[in-house]
């Protein structure tokens, strides 16, 4: 995959289109690291409620305390030997403290966003072991009931046979044949009735069986429901440490342009003024910016033809990208399905265990390609998400929540209301994947469900 001068990478391989890892991926996608821009709203946020259920506390403060030299400081020290040197050494330790404590915030967020992967995928296997047990459970129950009846239904015709006397009067008549019959008579009502002894035992076993899994049902749901709220705590706690991680990102971005021209400045030997060295930080400002400007325009025109390309590839039942149908929802990729929800090949992965089930779509349309929020929601997630790399996840009320993942950067802040087709992401490979792409799930309750059959109940293609 190439990358070109402002930051637009070329577009993905054909095996780089999947949730799995290829070999040379493990060590440079295992550990997504953090970028300006990623993650936003940090400021203004201040206390923002996670759904119902709790809130993340995030103090509007730099991420650490620093004093940082004008260019009037640098103007006067350059004038004097020993201010120079002291000033040389304040700067330098600045930078210094401004990398350490990136590399030290976004250690703790990725620590953060592990432990709350690894708890999710706990509450979702016990959700699961839950669901499991009760359904067994309402098996066995049917299958009692149903035995009961058939021996209830037998029981009743063995009782309204047993007031005929005819069985009496063939055993009284002296007729040889009639005591065959007699005989032959009661042979089959042994048979019957060992029979029905057989099913009564059935029923009383399938009872025993429904009430003994009811039981592991409620304990399984009681540590479903234990699992879920530590999940819920682990999601705040990343949540903050990714904040706190942006808070350094946007602290180093600020000032490192300015601290590095303020060191060069104050080491340059040469005449040229301290003055010249402003317009430089200015300029390069300027130069990023309209980079990043160039970088958006190519990311939405490389969306729109994809989606184009998606339309004419096989892909005419999809939806236009971003654009909401009647019933509210939009596709969220305009890329071609790479990936279907369901069962497929086994697959392990470092320091998360193995899968053999894929619990999401997966669409790619090129690294930097537009990620839309599939229906209007509240972000109740911003950041990195275990092997799924940077993840965004709405709540769109119902106990509907929609996931987004691998994304390269993340256009929205946790606590934004966003609207159905609104552009909240960027195309990516952050997390273990082959290559760029959106990993899509739809959360129903406490089960992740099929996102093209929920998303075609709403009038939406994938």
């Amino acid at each position: 995959m190439s990358e070109t001068p402002d930051g637009v990478r070329g577009p993905a391989s054909a095996e780089s289109l999947a949730c799995e890892p290829t070999r040379s991926a493990f060590g440079a996608t295992r550990r997504p690291a953090l970028s300006r821009r990623r993650m936003l709203g940090l400021g203004a946020l201040g206390l923002i409620a996670v759904g119902a259920a709790a809130s993340v506390a995030v103090p509007i403060l730099p991420a650490f305390a620093a004093d940082y030299p004008t260019w009037d400081d640098v103007q006067r020290a350059k004038g004097n030997e020993a201010a120079k040197a002291a000033e040389v050494t304040r700067i330098q330790n600045l930078i210094q403290q401004l990398a350490a404590n990136v590399a030290r915030t976004q250690a703790a967020a990725e620590a953060a966003a592990a432990e709350f992967f690894a708890a999710e995928e706990a509450f979702f296997a016990a959700a699961a072991r839950a669901d499991d047990l009760q359904a067994q459970a309402d098996a066995q129950a049917a299958e009692a009931a149903a035995a009961s009846t058939r021996a209830g239904r037998v029981a009743s015709q063995l009782y309204r046979s047993g007031g005929d006397d005819t069985s009496l009067e063939l055993f009284f008549s002296g007729s040889p044949d009639g005591a065959e019959d007699l005989l032959g008579k009661l042979g089959t009502m042994d048979k019957v009735l060992e029979r029905n002894r057989e099913t009564f035992a059935g029923a009383v076993t399938a009872r025993n069986n429904a009430q003994s899994l009811s039981d592991q049902a409620a304990v399984a749901r009681d540590e479903r429901d234990r699992l879920k709220q530590e999940a819920e705590q682990k999601m705040i706690a990343s949540q903050e440490a990714a904040l706190a991680a942006q808070a350094a990102l946007d602290e180093q971005a600020e000032y490192i342009v300015v601290l590095e021209a303020q060191l060069a400045a104050l080491q340059d030997a040469t005449a040229q003024t301290v003055a010249g060295y402003q317009a430089g930080v200015e300029a390069r400002r300027r130069a990023e910016e309209e980079a990043r400007r160039r970088a958006e325009e190519e990311a939405r025109r490389r969306a729109a033809e994809a989606a184009r390309q998606n339309q004419n590839n096989g892909g005419g039942n999809a939806s236009p990208p971003g654009q909401p149908s009647g019933s509210g929802w939009a596709r969220p990729s305009g890329g071609r399905v790479t990936g279907r929800y369901g069962n497929r090949a086994q697959i392990c992965t470092p320091g998360y265990g193995c899968t053999g089930y894929h619990y999401g779509t997966d669409m790619a349309s090129g690294w930097g390609g537009g990620i839309f929020a599939a229906g209007s929601g509240r972000v109740t997630y911003a950041g990195s998400y275990g092997q799924f790399g940077n993840q965004i996840r709405v709540d769109h009320g119902g106990g509907i929540t929609t996931t987004y993942s691998h994304c390269s950067s993340l256009l929205v802040g946790y606590g934004t209301n966003v609207s159905a087709g609104q552009l909240i992401a960027r195309e990516g490979d952050t997390g273990l994947v082959q290559g760029a792409h959106l990993h899509f799930e739809v959360h129903q309750g406490s089960s992740r469900i099929n996102p093209e059959s929920f998303m075609a109940a709403r009038g939406v293609g994938i």
